[in-house]
């Protein structure tokens, strides 16, 4: 099943910068494609039933903040540019539900394939459909990069690196220092000898491979290798003579296991989420008053406000970099601000990847009353409609005081909290600053 498509869709957002070892936005594409000038594709092996996280559910198809892990991982690789093509291999129980995933949140570039039995059989299943690509166009890749579908945070620097010592190579992989000695034990169960830590690196992914080199070590390998190997590299030095170079990769490439790295993983995203936000004054004195003293308090709290008085011209950037918005509406407690945001936000399909948090920050003068009696109704009523479009919108009430900078601090720290912690439980509340 081919679900590739051109890189540049209008009805799917641009990649939200994920990056996890260094700031979003550092990534240099134009670098990284003047290296890769070749064709590259990627095969990940998805048909593990995930013993040992515990749950029914198969790890890959787990959801955090409303998407499957599996989908993090494709959209890692979507947002390489000189990758030209994705194959995912599942297992044939789990082909409809994976279509659904590709579907959904609008993937391109990738193509469904039915894993095998084991490991080694799916890997080769996808190596396979790569020899067999459907669009001339696209046509048989030079390198071929192999990843596991439940390490989603894999950075394109390193597949830069990856790529082109696989290239250059016939194969190359990741690897790490090992963090526990490993020791043999005997049969009776008692100490044999250990290893010298110092010497052993543990195996990771990803590992890329010329096309040439790991089409043919799966054409050679045994039925044992196919039933019991695990390690791709060695099939290459084995059955083609292919010694692998390796390359030290992050501390980010690891792998989802347990249920506890679920939470991790989420964890992760959620902070890379919550790094900036956009404030919208409506131009108004109070408000950019407001804002200025949010940026101070915030900056603490080791978050980056960008303060604009509209989303109009080119201010409308913020709607393609942010996923965080907090409206400053001063006196007026409608909420057309909000609901125009919110237009604005649909219109750029924002929220298909990631929740997007919409703060409405109501600030009363001392004289007036501070929200209208209709206000907690309203915005609970259009936070739980947003909700189903996976738009989380909170609301804050602000009376200026003669304790203004504690007053900001305090919104600073609701604000913070609730975009740290995106919670949908919580949508449609209206808290006291």
């Amino acid at each position: 099943m081919n679900t590739q498509g051109d890189n540049c869709e209008p009805h799917r957002p641009a990649h939200p910068g994920i990056f996890t070892m260094r700031e979003a936005g550092k990534s240099d594409h134009h670098s990284a494609e003047r290296c890769v000038d070749f064709p590259v594709s990627v095969v990940l092996p998805a048909g593990g039933t995930g013993e040992r996280t515990g749950l029914q559910t198969p790890k890959q198809f787990c959801t955090f903040l409303g998407r499957p892990l599996i989908s993090y991982t494709i959209q890692a690789f979507e947002s390489v540019p000189w990758i030209q093509s994705i194959v995912v291999a599942v297992a044939k129980e789990n082909m409809d539900l994976m279509m659904d995933v590709i579907q959904r949140f609008k993937h391109r570039k990738v193509r469904v394939v039915p894993g095998g039995s084991t490991r080694h059989r799916s890997i080769c299943n996808g190596v396979l459909a790569l020899g067999e690509e459907e669009r001339p166009a696209v046509g048989r890749p030079k390198v071929v990069i192999i990843h596991d579908a439940v390490r989603p945070f894999v950075e394109e620097d390193f597949l830069c690196k990856i790529a082109m010592a696989a290239k250059e190579q016939g194969a190359a992989g990741a690897i790490r220092p090992l963090v526990s000695t490993v020791i043999a034990t005997t049969s009776e169960g008692y100490l044999d000898h250990s290893l010298e830590r110092a010497k052993y690196r543990a195996s990771e992914m990803p590992q890329g491979f010329t096309y040439d080199v790991i089409s043919q070590a799966y054409q050679r390998c045994s039925e044992s290798d196919f039933e019991f190997g695990t390690e791709c590299l060695h099939l290459a030095l084995q059955y083609c003579g292919t010694n692998a170079k390796l390359i030290e990769g992050p501390p980010t490439l690891w792998k989802v296991t347990y249920k506890r790295d679920l939470a991790a993983a989420e964890s992760i995203i959620k902070e890379t989420l919550s790094r900036s936000a956009c404030v919208i004054t409506g131009g108004l004195a109070e408000a950019v008053n407001l804002a200025d003293a949010l940026r101070k308090a915030v900056s603490a709290l080791d978050m980056e406000l960008d303060v604009v008085p509209d989303l109009m011209g080119d201010n409308a950037r913020c709607l393609l970099k942010e996923w965080n918005f907090i409206q400053v509406s001063v006196s007026d407690s409608c909420l057309s601000e909000v609901e125009a945001i919110l237009v604005a936000l649909e219109a750029e399909n924002r929220a298909l990847l990631h929740p997007v948090v919409v703060i409405w920050v109501h600030f009363s003068r001392t004289d007036e009353l501070p929200v209208s009696e209709r206000a907690p109704t309203a915005i609970m009523e259009l936070a739980s409609t947003a909700k189903h479009r996976n738009i989380l919108i909170y609301g804050i009430q602000l009376k200026q005081s003669k304790h203004w900078e504690r007053s900001a601090s305090r919104v600073a720290e609701i604000a913070s909290a609730l975009i740290r912690e995106r919670s949908p439980a919580l949508v449609g509340q209206l808290l006291q600053a």
